[in-house]
Formats: C-alpha cells, structure tokens, sequence
C-alpha cells in the first residue's frame, strides 16, 4: 500500500472529463470513493492539498473544497486540523472483496441449471455506438436534437417537489399513480379510439414488460399463438419462454392474413396501426374478420399499438376501441415519443384481467418506480407530450419522405413497402442479397442498417430484406446515407 504523497499516484486516480455528463465536482467525488472502497489509499496517506489538487486538475480551488467537505459530511474522509484530509479508518473496515482460491474457481454451469433457455433466443439487435455513426438508419432510438430536454426537466424538478415526494416514495405496492392513469385515460387512449375505466389500465416497464406479464399470467406449455410473419422477434420469444407455440402467419399489403390464422389458436398478436416490420396498416376488412373469427373461435387477441403514437394522415382506431366481447387486449408505449430509456408502457383490459395482471405484478416488481410515473404524469398534463407528439410526427413525415425519394434515386432495385406513417421503412433487395453482408460493409463506411432476416420465423429465413430506422437520423444526413449504402450495396451513387 503506498504511503506517500506521490503525484504520480494520484494522477492516475482522477479521470477528470469536462466532455462527461457529470459536474467537476462529482467527477471529483466519484474518483476518491472509489479509490476508497478499492482500499488504493491508506487511512495513513493524506489527500492533496486543496490547492495543489486543484492545480492538478485544472479545476477552480473552490470545486475541491466542496467536493471534500461532501465526503467528509458522508464519512468517507476525516479533516484534521493543520494535517489535511484522511480516509475515515471506518470505511475501510467493510471486508474487501476476496480473492478465488484454485477451491473455488470450479465454476457451477448456469445453463444445466436453467429452467428457461433465455439466453438461447434469438439476439437483440444492438446498435451500441449508434450515436457516433454518421448515418444512423436504426429503429427504436430517439434524436437528442428533437428530445424535449427543458419540458422533462421541468416535470422531473415539480415531482422532486417536497409535497410530490411525500406522495410518490412511499411503497405504492399494486398501485400505479392516479394521476398517471388519469393522463392515459384522457390523453393518450381516445386517440387510438380507446375509452376505457382506471381499474382497466395498469402501467408496465414498457410494451416488452406487458407481454412477458401477459405470456406468464395467460399462457403455459402448448399453448398456440398465431402472430404475424414476418413479425416482431422479441414477443416471439417471450411467447416460447412460456412454453406456447407460435403459428406463423403470412402477411401481405393488407397485414395479416386472417383466412390463414388456425382455429384451433389460443392467441392471435398482431400489431394492425402499423405492422411490424413492413408498417403496413391492417385493412378494416381484415380487422374486422379478425375479430369475428377470435369471437367465433373463442381466442384471445393480444394488440400492440406498434408506432402507433405519431399523428398519421389517415388514423386508424384500434381493435381495442371496435372490440365488443373484452377480448382485445390493448398494449401501449412511451417509447416511440418520451424516450425508449424511460421504459413506460401500459396495458388497457378488461377490469378482471388487469387486477389479475396488478397481483402478478406485485411479485415481480412491485410496481414501477412511483417518481417517473408522476413525472411523465406531469409531462403529459402539461400539454408537453401533445406538442411533442406533433413536432415529431412533421419531422418523422418529412424524413420518411426524404429516404423514400433517396431509395428511388440511389437504390432503384430495392423495393419499398409503399405504407405511410410510422417510423422506420421495410426494403426488398433483389435476389441474392445477403442484407447481414451488406450491414458489415455498410458499417465501416458509418452506415447503420438493420438485417431483416431475424424478423422471419423460419430455419431458412430471407436475407434480402433490411429495415431503416429514421427516428434518429437528422433529415440532411439521409441522402449522404444513402448514396454511401449504395455504395457499400456495390452499385455506383448517380452524379449529382
């Protein structure tokens, strides 16, 4: 353990940034906590001086004093007078983590110890450096210039309020926050034409969180869901986790083909406002065989309101809002809007499903954090999320339309699915593609491209489809994209 005051040794224990999302004085604190609880400094060894910490740092002396008076106020340090700052011997007393002995590397196999196969599904498809691409074409993602920073500061500073926090940090247990099951009510359900009770809304950890509840309270080991394929891969697995088997159904340009569903299913998830991943809308004549059939057939249809919170040209209503017999299960998101961190969804249903759903719930989390539900609570009673929703529904029209016009001129062979709204676009290479191929080449020209091939439910499944996102990418950015897709696709960019 060194006991010196080297300087050395404390520059490598700072990694101040001025680029990090942290204040200088946090940035300070988290070094010197974790130099502590990492036992790199002795209780013996003093910390710099103030000053000459500071000059080390290049930071203001002032930054430092407050930064070591917080640790002191927390315990981590000690100030004696006339000899500086030391680490309280306290803190050291917690046991460090031990070392493996050659006993104990003998590792247990976590995979003969499963009950699921988790880990076994197909993958996510992870963009992890997205932001730094030059031309991100990925779903899902949100664009920092459109995300309403001041507005969700202003909701999460009134919900740190002292009477809010009195309200939201005690145990809600099965509850949700009325004012947040109040806004869906109001303003995010009419809408898709939904006008449903507080007991028949429950909000999740987003439409993933909804489906896995749904798959674990409703399905077991051989039960038959029919959903759409091409369809979204990740339902597919939550639906095999719970031991149920997927009947794919194909889709054509008017969604799901209903006369192909089995009668025999328990299920049918569909996503109609936009389907995923073609976007096309399911027809009224599809929409309403689908439900007679579910009716007649006694089967259960599980909605997800896929891109379905931007403004469209022809909105259409939900089955939910057409559905007679509670047989519709309605699954909602703020992904597509807020922000796909935040992870808030809800679930719409009739009032004995959904406190079916509030018991399960209680189990597996409790409920979702009681602080972020009042903050989007206050960001939709605002009126922020209605302005949001129109700004970003004109931006997402206008680039939508962008890449359209940049397929036909720089990608002609490729075939679009001819569907408007939503926020990503389905292409058809010509025989022969192998999209995967082509988002490896794309990647090193800083092109990011989404491979179709995981959204077909099939051992040999078609690799000349991919899917481009526009939700990310800024609108001048499009076209450079394209044409360097084009290249990266072998063809050659027209000339300007």
């Amino acid at each position: 353990m060194p006991q010196r005051n080297d300087t050395a040794i404390w520059s490598g224990l700072f990694r101040i940034s001025p680029e990090s999302g942290q204040t200088l004085q946090a940035q300070i604190r988290q070094a010197i906590v974790a130099a502590i609880l990492d036992r790199q400094i002795a209780a013996s060894m003093p910390l710099p001086s103030c000053r000459i910490l500071a000059e080390k740092l290049g930071v203001a002396r002032g930054t430092v004093v407050l930064a070591f008076q917080q640790l002191v106020d927390q315990g981590f340090l000690i100030a004696k007078e006339r000899r500086g700052h030391f680490v309280n011997p306290e803190v050291l007393t917690t046991p460090a983590k031990p070392q493996k002995t050659p006993e104990q590397s003998n590792e247990i196999d976590w995979k003969k110890r499963r009950q699921i196969v988790a880990s076994d599904m197909p993958p996510p498809a992870k963009h992890d450096n997205w932001i730094k691409s030059s031309y991100p074409f990925v779903y899902g993602q949100f664009d920092p210039a459109l995300f309403p920073t001041a507005e969700w500061r202003e909701c999460n500073r009134m919900a740190l309020a002292v009477l809010e926090i009195r309200n939201w940090a005690s145990d809600m247990v099965d509850r949700d926050d009325p004012l947040l099951i109040e806004q869906i009510q109001a303003r995010l359900l009419p809408r898709r034409g939904i006008f449903a009770n507080p007991d028949e809304i429950i909000v999740t950890l987003g439409a993933q969180n909804a489906l896995y509840m749904l798959a674990t309270l409703l399905m077991t080991k051989g039960s038959k869901v029919a959903m759409e394929d091409p369809g979204y891969p990740d339902a597919r697995s939550i639906f095999k986790l719970a031991g149920a088997n997927v009947q794919p159904v194909p889709v054509d340009q008017s969604g799901i083909v209903t006369s192909a569903i089995s009668n025999d299913a328990d299920f049918v998830f569909v996503t109609p406002s936009h389907h995923c991943p073609t976007m096309v809308p399911l027809s009224a004549e599809r929409r309403q065989d689908l439900l007679s059939r579910a009716n007649q057939h006694n089967q259960i249809i599980i909605e997800d309101g896929y891109d379905s919170q931007l403004l469209d040209e022809a909105p259409q209503q939900a089955l939910k809002s057409v559905d007679r017999s509670g047989r519709v299960i309605y699954v909602g998101s703020m992904s597509k809007t807020l922000a796909p961190g935040l992870r808030l969804g809800y679930i719409v249903a009739s009032a004995d499903l959904i406190a079916e759903l509030r018991a399960l719930r209680r189990f597996m989390l409790r409920h979702p954090p009681a602080n972020n539900q009042r903050a989007v609570a206050l960001f939709l009673s605002l009126g922020h999320h209605e302005a949001l929703v129109r700004r970003l529904s004109a931006a997402f029209e206008e680039r939508r339309k962008r890449l359209v016009h940049a397929i036909d001129a720089f990608l002609p062979e490729w075939r679009s699915t001819d569907s408007a709204g939503g926020t990503s676009l389905w292409l058809e290479g010509p025989r022969g593609t192998d999209s995967r191929e082509l988002a490896s080449v794309a990647a090193s020209r800083s092109v990011i491209i989404e491979p179709g091939d995981r959204f077909f439910d099939r051992s040999d499944r078609p690799t000349r489809f991919m899917r481009l996102g526009i939700s990310s990418i800024a609108l001048q950015h499009i076209e450079p994209g394209i044409r360097e897709l084009a290249t990266a696709a072998g063809r050659r960019p027209a000339a300007a």
